[in-house]
């Protein structure tokens, strides 16, 4: 796996580049895991509903092709972008969903945070108040897009849409938990417990 520490880049532009990318790829292609922040931005997935956007101000909405609906980015958000062939790994999307997942529970099981997924709406969860979203593209047989992760933001766009197109869902962060993380221990803490599953997986 190739590691790409990308910091604040235009979402418009590094979804043109994952896209490119998995066009390009072989079954030689190394998969690669970005990290990512980006401005304020909120991204409507395929199906999307347009009723599931309150009121945008002045954040620009931009439709993608990822899986589920509405969600909001924003600096002090860890975003981790999953590049990865599914074909040549011998599992499904679900299974690529639910490792991830996994690494998000595990990161924050490691710091004392009690976590879990919901078999009805993937993401990560305290205490039903969701603290990171995912969602996944896959073109022949490789996916891309991935998961985005609450450090330390501003979460007040979040009530200007349904998150994920659920109705008062609330969205929490690590800093309104009381841990203080900083970006780069949060990349740390990401990186150790991604490639922890992704090694068990393949044990």
């Amino acid at each position: 796996m190739i590691l790409k520490d990308l910091g604040l880049v235009d979402y418009q532009v590094t979804c043109d580049a994952m896209r490119t990318f998995t066009a390009q790829r072989d079954q030689f292609t190394q998969d690669e895991l970005w990290l990512v922040e980006h401005a304020p931005v909120f991204t409507q997935g395929l199906n999307g509903k347009d009723e599931h956007v309150l009121d945008s101000g002045d954040i620009p909405v931009i439709r993608t092709d990822r899986g589920g609906q509405v969600t909001y980015h924003g600096p002090g958000q860890l975003i981790a972008y999953t590049l990865f062939d599914l074909k040549r790994l011998n599992i499904g999307v679900r299974e690529m969903v639910s490792r991830i997942e996994n690494s998000v529970i595990t990161m924050l099981n490691d710091i004392g945070i009690k976590a879990n997924a919901r078999a009805d709406a993937p993401g990560v969860y305290v205490d039903e108040r969701k603290i990171a979203a995912l969602g996944l593209r896959v073109k022949r047989g490789a996916c891309y897009h991935g998961l985005s992760i609450n450090i330390s933001m501003d979460l007040a766009p979040f009530s200007f849409i349904n998150p994920c197109g659920y109705k008062g869902m609330e969205v929490i962060d690590l800093k309104s938990l009381g841990y203080d993380m900083t970006m780069s221990q949060a990349k740390q803490q990401f990186i150790s417990a991604f490639n922890a599953q992704m090694f068990k997986a393949e044990k």
